[in-house]
């Protein structure tokens, strides 16, 4: 979980994560949305890779990335477990 939240936690990494959203991409068409040196989405992208957070595959020459949603769901889900026990804890005390 902590590779997780590292990597949701660069704003770069979460925009990639967007423009994922909306359909998967090469890595040549997400480095042009950003204002940075190759190399540096590549890291980004590595991060996410490492963390779950998108798959990748070689067509070509060219590296298409895609959201991993049952990572993405398990996040939201203990996020949300956490948001339960504290509103649980809480009515409790009432």
């Amino acid at each position: 979980m902590p590779d997780l939240f590292n990597a949701v936690a660069d704003p770069t990494r979460r925009k990639i994560l967007d423009l994922l959203r909306e359909r998967p991409r090469s890595s040549g068409e997400l480095a042009e949305q950003f204002d940075l040196a190759w190399p540096t989405v590549s890291r980004h992208l590595a991060v996410l890779r490492a963390a779950g957070l998108v798959t990748v595959e070689r067509k070509g020459t060219s590296m298409h990335y895609e959201l991993n949603m049952t990572v993405l769901a398990e996040l939201v889900g203990r996020v949300f477990g956490w948001t339960d026990a504290a509103n649980h804890k809480r009515r409790g005390r009432k």
